[in-house]
């Protein structure tokens, strides 16, 4: 008897794991439609109720639908933990914490009302609309995109510390030519100018005045042109291969990013395909 209640149990979980995780089953789908559906009513509602005419004659049912949405999105949540083998992994993971974070917001305005309006998080979990519509193609550039900016990291922090740096010296030395009265007052406030023209936004809330401090004015926007384009050139330095990749969560640890023809987890050597069997 308790072999036959832990088969039934098991076999509840993967049956739960298929609809609430893979996006290649009919039932998946449908699950994952209607959630994307629930996620704009309620990212639509939190918007709607911070209009004060609306809050005035609609608040009574935004609160309503607000509480609704919150209710289900924390059931949905609690079956996700249940029906994966690390409730741990996946409470960690990336879709695991917005998940949370989509729900806690409610809790917290019971105690802090303004923080209701967090829960516009929750559209970051429309993120999930790639796997439900099977758009896989963009799942895996997501992933190699991923991995080429990781792979490039200490290039780029480099790059970025070098940027500073620069950044910091052509300030020092704006503060030093322009001075207090041509709007450098101090050499925070010149860095700020340096990050400004540096970046090719340009606000022109500073300027310089004096020829010299144009002319390293005029240095500054022509490294910030070049500057723009070194970061691209990193990562795509990186982009020398590509895989293909699956909508397949494992059961166990809910990872992604698996190869189609993947058996197994390649993060906790999980079957794959257990809930298929």
């Amino acid at each position: 008897m308790p072999e036959r209640k832990l088969d039934s149990d098991q076999n509840l979980r993967h049956r739960l794991h298929t609809i609430i995780f893979e996006a290649d089953t009919p039932t998946g789908k449908l699950f994952d439609l209607l959630l994307i559906f629930s996620i704009i009513i309620s990212v639509i509602v939190v918007m709607l109720d911070s209009v004060a005419d609306l809050n005035l004659k609609y608040g009574q049912l935004f609160l309503f639908l607000e509480w609704f949405f919150t209710i289900i999105f924390t059931a949905e949540y609690l079956l996700r933990l249940s029906c994966i083998g690390r409730p741990s992994k996946y409470a960690t993971s990336f879709y695991g914490i917005v998940d949370l974070l989509s729900i806690l917001p409610s809790y917290v305005s019971l105690l802090l009302p303004s923080g209701k309006y967090f829960l516009v998080i929750r559209i970051l979990r429309l993120l999930r609309v790639f796997r439900v519509l099977k758009l896989v193609q963009y799942v895996g550039e997501s992933n190699f995109l991923q991995r080429a900016l990781w792979a490039s990291r200490r290039k780029i922090s480099v790059f970025l510390l070098s940027v500073f740096l620069m950044m910091i010296i052509f300030g020092s030395l704006m503060y030093l030519v322009e001075g207090a009265e041509n709007g450098f007052t101090s050499i925070p406030r010149s860095i700020y100018w340096a990050v400004v023209t540096m970046t090719t936004v340009g606000y022109g809330d500073i300027s310089p005045q004096t020829s010299l401090g144009q002319a390293i004015a005029s240095l500054v926007m022509i490294l910030g042109y070049g500057i723009i384009a070194i970061p691209t050139g990193i990562v795509t330095a990186e982009l020398t291969f590509k895989r293909h990749i699956s909508t397949q969560v494992c059961p166990e640890c809910s990872a992604e990013g698996h190869d189609v023809n993947a058996k197994h987890c390649k993060f906790c050597g999980a079957d794959l395909h257990l809930d298929k069997k």
